[in-house]
């Protein structure tokens, strides 16, 4: 089980790997990644990330725990990058391992939600143009973590 939330680049692919490497046993692996988009107003130029070291590496970890304690995981990955991103750039990941694919798919919706909805990390759009929006919560992000 892992946790990691790092300013730095990561390779996707090979975080795959290693991931499904260590999982011996496991019937079924998912991932998941989420990447910066542009949603076309005004040309995002990039989204920057901020949290509060500590507090959210702590959030992520109960998180995963509770995922742990409600699916039988042989595995699971939480990856949450900071800082600048352009359009295009990942931003986080999600990877979860377990003996059927039902658990695993579950586990890997239910650390998505709560990274979209509840995880410590504020979002604030820059465009080309220099305007400045921090992301509000959407009601079907709320409403997609009713379901847990």
């Amino acid at each position: 089980m892992s946790v990691r939330v790092q300013e730095a680049a990561f390779d996707f692919g090979a975080e795959a790997n290693a991931f499904a490497a260590r999982c011996r046993g496991a019937g079924a692996v998912v991932t998941f990644s989420g990447i910066t988009r542009d949603l076309g107003r005004d040309a995002l130029d990039r989204m920057v990330i901020e949290h509060y070291p500590g507090m959210t590496e702590r959030a992520l970890e109960r998180i995963e725990a509770e995922a742990r304690a409600r699916w039988n995981l042989a595995d699971a990955l939480i990856i949450h990058r900071f800082g600048a991103m352009a359009p295009g750039d990942m931003i986080m990941m999600v990877a979860t391992a377990a003996r059927h694919r039902a658990e695993a798919f579950a586990a890997a919706e239910f650390l998505m939600d709560f990274l979209k909805s509840r995880a410590p990390f504020w979002k604030k759009e820059v465009t080309a143009t220099g305007g400045e929006s921090w992301v509000e919560s959407r009601d079907a992000d709320e409403a997609a973590l009713k379901r847990w």
